[in-house]
């Protein structure tokens, strides 16, 4: 018997790393050695006090309760998260709410604030599960294009003034996914005063906040001036801290916009398991030391690749942060005809641009989630195909 979907539905198209991993297994089924660089799922574990933390308190029998919002000790860490990193002062009991990763927040939040027909300012290209949840506030995506000559970040003077009138939304997210690149504090002061002018709620996604290059650290949104009265910044400690099964994050800013949220999820779970929390309320209280060494590994991955791609012709800006390289791909070929070369004839997998947006055409994401002499073997397959115009045996 078939059941006829929702409408809705529509909304959750079968994302392209379904499709990427479907072809993989294909490749292996039939002998082929695959590096997978498409999805950015940490491949480093967590500290050992994170999951002695969860393993410790996991034995308690009272451990086994709905905790339905965030545990004090994790609010409380949060706030002094933002205390201690970026300068911002927040009030653990109403500017601050536990999510489930920042997903979860970033799909629910539209359903909060837009109305059908609404536009909701995204990034082009920009991670996929913005659109998930704008289809289900039944909203609409206008795209801000991200342009190497706009340095990759949105122009919003480009944005007519008839579709920000009509806007509820703004999604912003440096260092940015899949586009590797930071904001800078004039743009985010632009963006406040876009904002206020346009009664527009900004939410940045700072997933990304603790993996950075060269010693440049990011900014937050919210030390932007203004920022707490127009806008909210999700974190995850997926990638931060390598909790991405733990599912644990948080939204931080503005209160009133807190408060609907929090109403919204009162209505849709009942919390995250309590040691889980306090696991997170350490790493973010004790964990500094712990983010220096990631950052550390990731940086090395990223540039033994580069020197590798670059030694056979492939020039690849230098990520400015996040686990992604943002590559361009040879001039005679599509996203998504590269990324069928490489699974083929590499059996390297990447992501093709397009998958992100519009404006992702012309590149792919590749994740550092594999080991440095991974890394390097997969640029290695990569030059032996001899597409790029500088070509030189490696």
């Amino acid at each position: 018997m078939e059941f006829p979907h929702a409408k809705r539905m529509d909304g959750f198209k079968t994302l392209i790393f379904s499709e990427l991993s479907a072809y993989k297994h294909l490749k292996i089924s039939e002998g082929a050695q695959m590096i997978d660089l498409s999805i950015g799922s940490p491949d480093l574990a967590p500290p050992d006090f994170i999951r002695e933390t969860i393993s410790d308190m996991s034995r308690a029998v009272d451990q086994y309760g709905y905790t339905l919002t965030g545990i004090n000790e994790f609010d409380q860490a949060v706030a002094a998260y933002y205390s201690r990193q970026h300068s911002v002062t927040l009030d653990p009991q109403t500017e601050v709410m536990l999510s489930m990763g920042s997903q979860d927040a970033l799909v629910h939040i539209p359903m909060v604030f837009c109305n059908p027909d609404d536009y909701v300012l995204v990034p082009d290209p920009g991670y996929t599960a913005y659109e998930t949840g704008i289809s289900m506030a039944e909203a609409k995506p206008y795209y801000m294009p991200l342009k190497k000559e706009n340095h990759f970040l949105p122009d919003l003077e480009a944005i007519p003034a008839h579709i920000a009138n009509q806007t509820s939304l703004m999604i912003l997210n440096f260092p940015g996914n899949p586009v590797p690149v930071q904001a800078t504090s004039a743009f985010y002061e632009k963006a406040v005063q876009f904002a206020k002018k346009h009664q527009i709620l900004i939410v940045h996604d700072f997933a990304y906040g603790e993996l950075y290059y060269d010693g440049k650290k990011p900014m937050s949104f919210l030390s932007t001036p203004g920022a707490l009265e127009v806008g909210v910044e999700t974190n995850s400690l997926s990638k931060s801290f390598n909790m991405a099964g733990c599912r644990v994050g948080y939204v931080a800013g503005n209160p009133s916009v807190i408060q609907s949220i929090c109403q919204m999820k009162s209505n849709l779970d009942y919390g995250v398991f309590k040691p889980i929390q306090l696991a997170a309320a350490r790493a973010l209280t004790e964990g500094d030391w712990y983010a220096e060494e990631a950052r550390a590994i990731y940086q090395h991955r990223r540039d033994m690749f580069l020197a590798t791609t670059r030694s056979f012709g492939w020039e690849i800006p230098a990520p400015e942060g996040g686990m992604f390289v943002w590559a361009p791909v040879p001039q005679n070929m599509t996203s998504m005809e590269f990324c069928q070369t490489l699974m083929d004839e590499a059996h390297v997998v990447v992501t093709p641009g397009h998958a992100f947006g519009p404006t992702g055409e012309g590149y792919v994401r590749i994740a550092l989630v594999q080991d440095t002499d991974l890394l390097i073997e997969a640029a290695e397959r990569v030059g032996e195909l001899a597409l790029f115009p500088s070509h030189s045996l490696l």
